[in-house]
């Protein structure tokens, strides 16, 4: 009788050792294109053989042959170079392949590619997600992202950039364009920029997943960890940020008996680790910051002038417009929202978040028109449908609450 744990741990295995094999054989090859067919039909051939042989003692090494075998077929190799690359390849099994998956990784983020292109290919080279699925993901046709990737393919390809570790001098610009990518996968993922769904677990469980293996690839960057302690704490609030109907539920009205208290609990302990390890990034102040917010027991109970303090740091290292938006928010509610709206009335950018940021203060402040009109306007810049509603029921609070004054 089949074991009924099986399917989970071998599509776990499969989708683990994946992009280890398409790394091996790239970095063999060279060839990324065929490497990659070549991968997935030895992983067809796992897929209909294991169920019933049970997972191989050493699993990579059994992918490895059969997808090397398939590749050398596909490149009509004579039987001497057959026989020379087939050996090559197994002396790849082992050491190499944590090595592979993060040079692979730096592959797909290579810098003559696009951030839209990088994330497309991470999520199939390295994700193993089948175009089809990052097509839905992206909400674009299967033909336009298979267009995509091929060309990000081929432009890897076309650059003649060896498969091997970047030297030292560009190593860590490398490294943080990898951290970016994962970043914008789990922040498409967490809160959809367009869209019928305010979420997309499936982005999110690949990036958590992506974060972790990182992570493990680079057990001494404190931002590789940082950045998973931030997804790991975000999405702790995810059963209690939307309702049954999957209604947008704001930080301050969540039930948080609902949040996931394991992933709180080891967001804490990696943000804990990191920060004293090396330098602090971004990433780690901003787990921090979600750590202070999700060790609150209450709304009322948040530690808003240590979110003040943190937020300074993280904009002496990042000051990107969100984190002076979210600055000023926290001034606001740690000062009053009189001081907040002084800050946000300083910027320049205003987008989206500007707008219901300066809308939160204001009701706080008393300015109900104010605020309607803030809420109204950030409504028009939002794109996906569920920010949409949201804000434009706020506004309608407003407009009703004024009927009754």
């Amino acid at each position: 009788m089949t074991d009924p744990s099986l399917p989970a741990t071998l599509d776990d295995t499969l989708r683990t050792l994946a992009p280890q094999v398409l790394g091996a054989l790239v970095r063999r090859y060279g060839r990324f294109d065929p490497a990659e067919d070549a991968v997935q039909e030895a992983l067809l051939t796992a897929a209909q053989r294991w169920p019933e042989t049970g997972i191989p003692e050493r699993p990579f090494g059994w992918l490895l042959q059969v997808a090397s075998r398939k590749l050398i077929d596909l490149l009509r190799a004579d039987q001497a170079r057959r026989e020379r690359e087939i050996r090559a390849a197994r002396e790849e099994v082992g050491e190499q392949a944590g090595d592979d998956t993060l040079i692979l990784l730096l592959l797909c983020c290579h810098p003559s590619l696009s951030v839209a292109s990088q994330v497309a290919l991470t999520l199939r080279a390295v994700g193993g997600l089948t175009t089809a699925e990052i097509a839905r993901a992206f909400l674009t046709s299967e033909d336009s992202m298979t267009r995509r990737i091929s060309r990000a393919k081929r432009t890897v390809q076309d650059s003649g950039v060896p498969f091997r570790m970047p030297p030292e001098e560009t190593r860590r610009e490398r490294l943080d364009a990898v951290l970016h990518v994962l970043y914008l996968i789990f922040t498409e993922g967490y809160s959809a920029t367009s869209g019928p769904d305010l979420r997309r677990g499936d982005l999110i469980r690949e990036a958590i997943r992506l974060a972790e293996m990182t992570a493990a690839l680079l057990p001494d960057d404190s931002e590789a960890t940082g950045l998973l302690a931030l997804m790991l704490l975000t999405d702790a609030r995810s059963p209690a940020r939307v309702t049954a109907q999957g209604e947008l539920v704001p930080l301050h009205e969540q039930d948080r008996t609902r949040w996931k208290t394991e992933s709180i609990r080891r967001g804490v302990e990696l943000v804990t680790a990191a920060l004293p390890r090396g330098p602090v990034g971004p990433y780690q102040l901003q787990a921090a910051i979600a750590a202070v917010h999700d060790e609150a027991a209450t709304a009322e109970e948040t530690d808003w002038r240590q979110i003040v303090g943190l937020y300074r740091l993280l904009l002496k290292v990042s000051a990107s417009p969100v984190a002076k938006v979210s600055h000023a928010v926290a001034v606001g509610m740690a000062d009053g929202p009189a001081a907040g709206l002084g800050l946000l009335d300083a910027l320049d950018h205003r987008d989206r978040r500007f707008y219901a940021a300066r809308a939160h203060l204001l009701e706080k402040a008393g300015d109900r028109e104010a605020a309607r009109s803030a809420y109204l306007r950030a409504a028009e810049l939002a794109t996906n449908i569920r920010q949409v509603r949201y804000l434009n029921a706020c506004a309608r609070r407003l407009s009703k609450g004024a009927e009754h004054d």
